[in-house]
């Protein structure tokens, strides 16, 4: 992880992450990352573990999904939104390559304090570690946030007092769709990452005009974390499907349009955040 990362905060290219929800993402978005040949980042929210089959199947069907493929780019498997110490340890056992602890609802302090537990754990192991401040608004995956933008101080105490490898900073982004325009801070956007120098990571991209992506990119964000679009484009697929051949009942013939659309939306995600022919 910190290899790639790190590339790509130095040359002004992010690493997407896409989150999975399901067997046929992880298949679209390896196809679409090897198609581009993008570094690509496989995030799993912590409210979705359960549903996905657990921190350890996960795990073990990624990597045997990347064999099976034959997927030549690297691939990071992230736990994303971790929301407890040990639901990060459980994610960097099983053989995480990154984890994201979000004390973003906690009093600074108490972040700051369980964040380090984490990094701790982490750095044994060899794992990145991202850390929150502030909080991103709207709702994906059970999680709702009320938006709260991010201040430069709390930003400097996590990053100089939890040890982690990259911050999020909640800068007017937004989970799940907008309603109306978004309106991204760029100005303490700018200011953080001057100050920090560290690479950021933006959630909440979906909805995000290409134009602020690039600019975001421009002031430090080496990996930006997609959802929404995605889903909407699988869902709108497989509904327009269904419809137009209410004879079909093979599950193989009905999610293969699905999965192609997952793959293309990723295509086009990889092409925005400029990681294509990075790998």
């Amino acid at each position: 992880m910190k290899k790639y990362i790190l590339e790509g905060f130095k040359r002004h290219y992010a690493i997407p992450q896409i989150n999975i929800n399901g067997l046929v993402w992880i298949e679209g978005v390896l196809a679409a990352a090897e198609e581009q040949q993008s570094p690509i980042i496989l995030g799993t929210t912590d409210k979705n573990i359960s549903f996905l089959g657990g921190y350890d199947f996960i795990a073990y069907v990624i990597k045997k999904k990347v064999k099976a493929m034959n997927i030549s780019v690297p691939v990071i498997l992230h736990l994303d939104h971790g929301l407890s110490v040990e639901g990060c340890q459980k994610a960097i056992d099983a053989g995480y390559d990154s984890v994201m602890y979000d004390g973003s609802k906690l009093p600074i302090d108490e972040n700051v304090e369980l964040t380090r537990q984490v990094v701790n754990y982490a750095q044994r192991n060899k794992v990145y570690v991202e850390g929150e401040v502030g909080a991103v608004g709207g709702t994906e995956d059970g999680l709702t946030n009320d938006l709260k933008y991010a201040s430069i101080e709390d930003c400097k105490q996590l990053v100089y007092e939890s040890g982690i490898d990259t911050l999020a900073p909640a800068l007017g982004s937004v989970h799940g769709e907008y309603k109306g325009e978004p309106d991204l801070d760029f100005g303490r956007m700018k200011q953080i990452n001057k100050m920090l120098n560290i690479p950021l990571v933006l959630h909440g991209a979906s909805g995000l005009s290409d134009e602020d992506i690039t600019k975001a990119i421009s002031y430090g964000h080496a990996k930006i974390n997609f959802n929404t679009e995605i889903n909407m484009a699988w869902s709108r697929t497989l509904r327009d499907y269904l419809i137009d051949n209410p004879l079909v009942y093979s599950p193989q013939e009905i999610l293969k349009p699905s999965t192609e659309a997952i793959k293309n939306k990723v295509s086009e995600i990889i092409k925005k955040c400029n990681s294509n022919n990075q790998a």
